[in-house]
């Protein structure tokens, strides 16, 4: 076990490069911050010159591989480390100097037991691409297919651990303060990042979960998941084919290859909604590095390690807020969030209605372009404040991924109306799923699956209450109280029945003495 000296001289460490950074301004002037964190900020800047413009995806990058993953958790949590900090993460990149090949050769030699020459023809020495956790080489396979091979970094799981076991000893004792820092349950946000993290370490993970979207997105026209080479591909390598496009990005290059760039915003925004609602299974990183587009303007998305999952009742619940925001329906946006429990009872679902609608009237019917995202985020969170609402853990891939989407959508096309384009969708499945004919069709099933489990509930019930044996039956035997029933009964204790029984003794000796007996 990691000693609190360590952790505190890990703090120190870290925060000394993010006052370098400017990055601990924002913190300290928060009023919501608790006074112990502000003066560990004071004492990590001590002797330091802060920046004007803080730098803080700069600061996270210098810190180190944890710190880059942390950092694009926490751009999904603008409640938690401000707009300003939340807007420039989602500028982090995540990338290091690559690993000298000959390390990455014996990567792949001893993940399978076999030299390199057996699995691939070729493989360029030079990486496509080198992040905090793997980096990628282009390869060709024995039978002449061309594809990516990605590879874990040697000692980045320890380094890892070390790291993340300080940022838990961390949220730990901020969440223990109390007050606003319990309330946004950093503890949580910690838990869900180790979560991703321990994902995205093993490979074949995220070879399953390429494989799980591509077979969920199958009936959607324009969007493809390349396929997973399983030969080549094991907990620290992952094959997968070799994706030839434009980043998505680029939007020049798009523009002069004759993409319609508003179909292309619509057909990712569409996309994103058809893995999240109709599915609840959604690539959860989609940055303008893991999606490309095709000459036929299909979108192809890569990197597959953090993905996101919603159950059916929150899908629910999410439909038919996002529906319900769309056509100014505050009230039954209210009314879900305390159905859900996302906020405690005991506030009123009107003053909820109504602090919804202050919201989300400036923002309907306009183009993001147009839309100031510091307000509308200020007054989302003062609506958290004012009504107790706690984070949803299970709600923060979905808001990034979110973020992620709207701002490349906007790239592409700077005029596009999330609403227009996602009302009709959420409409539609709202319609499929909970209409009357969906109804029924859910009730049949319930219906269906209770009969098909009553056999085995009668087995279960013969099992409990067996039939009589061939044994006849015992007469009832008359109830007998027991002395510590009697005794809890009455009252009293051993020592009444000790004193009866001495003076009972007494009795009869005296009675012996006076020659009675």
């Amino acid at each position: 076990m990691t000693r609190p000296t360590t952790h505190l001289l890990r703090l120190l460490r870290w925060g000394r490069i993010l006052a370098k950074h400017g990055a601990l301004r924002g913190i300290e002037r928060d009023l919501n911050t608790p006074a112990p964190v502000r003066r560990l900020c004071r004492i990590a800047r001590i002797g330091t010159f802060q920046p004007d413009v803080p730098d803080y995806a700069g600061a996270f990058e210098a810190i180190g591989p944890a710190a880059i993953k942390l950092g694009q958790a926490l751009a999904t949590r603008p409640d938690l480390v401000g707009e300003e900090a939340a807007r420039n993460l989602l500028s982090l990149q995540d990338s290091l100097p690559p690993v000298d090949f000959s390390v990455i050769r014996r990567e792949i030699e001893r993940s399978f037991g076999k030299p390199l020459s057996a699995l691939f023809t070729s493989i360029e020495e030079v990486p496509v691409g080198a992040a905090s956790i793997a980096q990628v080489h282009r390869a060709v396979t024995t039978d002449g297919r061309t594809v990516a091979v990605k590879v874990i970094r040697p000692g980045i799981r320890e380094k890892l651990a070390r790291d993340i076991a300080t940022y838990e000893w961390a949220a730990a004792h901020l969440e223990a303060l109390g007050g606003e820092a319990a309330r946004l349950r950093p503890r949580l946000t910690i838990a869900n990042f180790k979560r991703w993290t321990a994902r995205e370490l093993d490979l074949r993970r995220e070879a399953a979960s390429a494989s799980e979207l591509a077979d969920a997105m199958k009936g959607f026209d324009g969007f493809r998941v390349p396929g997973v080479d399983w030969d080549r591909t094991n907990g620290r390598v992952l094959t997968i084919e070799w994706i030839a496009g434009t980043k998505i990005s680029e939007t020049a290059a798009l523009a002069a290859a004759g993409h319609d760039m508003t179909a292309l915003a619509h057909r990712l925004v569409l996309s994103f909604l058809t893995q999240a609602i109709s599915h609840g299974y959604f690539h959860a990183d989609m940055h303008q590095g893991n999606l490309f587009v095709q000459d036929d303007g299909t979108v192809v998305a890569i990197d597959f390690g953090i993905m996101g999952r919603i159950d059916r009742r929150a899908r629910f619940w999410l439909a038919e807020i996002l529906f319900g925001l769309t056509t100014g329906n505050y009230r039954r946006v209210a009314e879900i969030h305390f159905e859900a429990q996302y906020v405690p009872s005991y506030h009123s679902v009107d003053e909820f209605a109504t602090a919804l609608r202050a919201v989300g009237e400036p923002m309907r019917g306009k183009p993001v372009s147009e839309l100031s995202v510091g307000q509308m985020l200020d007054g989302l969170f003062a609506i958290t404040r004012d009504f107790d609402m706690q984070t949803q853990p299970h709600l923060l891939l979905l808001q990034k991924t979110m973020v992620m989407v709207e701002g490349l959508a906007t790239q592409l096309d700077p005029g596009i109306n999330m609403w227009d384009v996602s009302g009709p969708f959420v409409k539609n499945w709202i319609r499929d799923e909970l209409g009357p004919e969906a109804a029924i069709a859910e009730r049949l099933r319930e219906d269906a699956q209770t009969l098909l489990r009553l056999p085995e509930l009668v087995r279960r019930i013969e099992e409990r209450f067996p039939a009589k044996g061939g044994a006849p039956e015992q007469p009832p035997l008359p109830d007998v109280e027991l002395v510590w029933e009697r005794r809890a009964r009455s009252g009293r204790g051993w020592g009444g029945y000790l004193l009866a029984l001495l003076a009972g003794g007494a009795a009869a000796w005296g009675a012996q003495a006076l020659g009675w007996f």
